[in-house]
C-alpha cells in the first residue's frame, strides 16, 4: 500500500499543508467550482468513526478496516488530482505523482483475492455421422438349370418285363407326338408283341443291324426291330429301323394311310400293314396292348 505519510514530499500528508487535523480546510482552487477535501478533514472524520465503533470491538475491527481501505483509496484520488492551495506542479512532481498512483493501484490489485479461472467446458465434438453403409447387394447368382425330369418308369404290365415295357413306352411316346389316336397305339402294340415280343431284334442275316442297340437277333430273311421291317422292300435303313421311335413313325405312318382304319378289327388293322403270313394272330394280343397303353397313359 502507498505510505500516504511520506516525509520526502513537500506537499503529503504529513506535511506543511496537512497539520490541521481538527479543522475542515476547503480549498478551491482559481477557476473550479467545486470544493475540494483536505486531507485533514478526513483524518477528524475517520476519527469520530472510531469512536461510534468503539462499544463493539469485534465489529469495530472489522468496519474500520472496511472504511479504511475505502477511505485511503479515496484520499489517494483526492490526493492525485488535486493542486495544493491551488499551485501548479511541477513536471517532476506530476511523475512522482503518477508512478504512486501506478504503485498503488498495484498494491490493490495484488491483496485482492484473483477470482476462479472460468473453465469453458469445451463443446463435445460432434462425432462425424457413422451412416451404416448401405448393404452392398447380393451377387445375383445365376439360377442352376432344373434337371430335366427322368422319363416316369413305368411299371410292367400284362406280365412284360421292363425291357419290354420300355419298348412299349416308346411306341406310345412316338404315337403321342404323331398325334395318333389311343386305338391305333393299342395295334401298334400289339402288332410289335406279334412280331418281335416287344424286343428290339437285330438280323443274322444283315451283320450291320448288329452295330446297333438291340436285345434279340432273329433269323427272318433281313426282317429287324420291333415290327421287324424289312429294309430290301423299302422300310427305311437297317440304322433307322433298329431305332424304336422310326420303326413305329413307319408303321403308324402305313395305318393312317388305310381307309377306315380305325373302324377295322385289330387283326385286319396290323395285318393291312404287315402283310404277314399269319395275318390273324395279332388279334390274341388286343387286350394285353389295352393294359398296356391304359398303364402308359395314366
Amino acid at each position: 500500500m502507498r505510505n500516504d505519510g511520506n516525509p520526502d514530499h513537500p506537499r503529503g500528508l504529513g506535511g506543511a499543508a496537512d497539520r490541521s487535523d481538527d479543522i475542515p480546510s476547503i480549498d478551491q482552487p482559481v477557476g473550479t467550482s467545486q470544493p475540494r477535501l483536505s486531507t485533514g478533514w478526513l483524518r477528524t472524520r475517520l476519527g469520530g468513526l472510531g469512536n461510534l465503533f468503539a462499544a463493539r470491538p469485534g465489529r469495530t475491527r472489522m468496519a474500520v478496516a472496511t472504511g479504511a481501505v475505502c477511505c485511503l483509496g479515496l484520499v489517494g484520488v483526492t490526493f492525485i488530482g488535486a493542486d495544493p492551495a491551488g499551485e501548479s506542479l511541477t513536471p517532476d512532481q506530476r511523475a512522482e505523482i503518477a508512478q504512486r498512483a501506478e504503485a498503488d493501484a498495484a498494491s490493490r490489485g495484488q491483496a485482492r483475492q484473483p477470482a476462479a479461472p472460468v473453465t469453458e467446458t469445451p463443446a463435445p465434438e460432434s462425432s462425424p455421422s457413422t451412416t451404416t453403409p448401405a448393404p452392398k447387394p447380393k451377387a445375383t447368382s445365376k439360377p442352376k438349370p432344373k434337371p430335366k425330369p427322368k422319363p416316369k418308369r413305368i411299371v410292367p404290365v400284362a406280365g412284360l418285363d421292363q425291357a419290354q415295357m420300355d419298348n412299349a413306352k416308346a411306341i406310345v411316346r412316338a404315337g403321342r407326338d404323331m398325334g395318333v389316336p389311343r386305338r391305333g397305339l393299342v395295334i401298334a402294340v400289339a402288332t410289335a408283341m406279334q412280331e418281335s415280343n416287344l424286343y428290339n431284334y437285330a438280323s443274322g442275316v444283315l451283320p450291320e443291324s448288329q452295330d446297333y442297340p438291340h436285345q434279340a437277333i432273329g433269323w427272318d430273311h433281313d426282317s429287324v426291330g420291333l415290327f421287324q421291317q424289312r429294309p430290301s422292300t423299302g422300310w427305311g435303313s437297317v440304322r433307322d429301323l433298329m431305332k424304336p421311335e422310326f420303326a413305329t413313325r413307319q408303321f403308324l405312318t402305313a395305318l393312317e394311310a388305310i381307309p377306315g382304319w380305325q373302324d377295322l378289327p385289330l387283326t385286319a388293322a396290323a395285318q393291312a400293314v404287315q402283310v404277314s403270313a399269319f395275318g390273324w394272330l395279332y388279334a390274341q394280343h388286343e387286350w394285353r396292348a389295352t393294359e398296356v397303353v391304359n398303364a402308359i397313359l395314366a
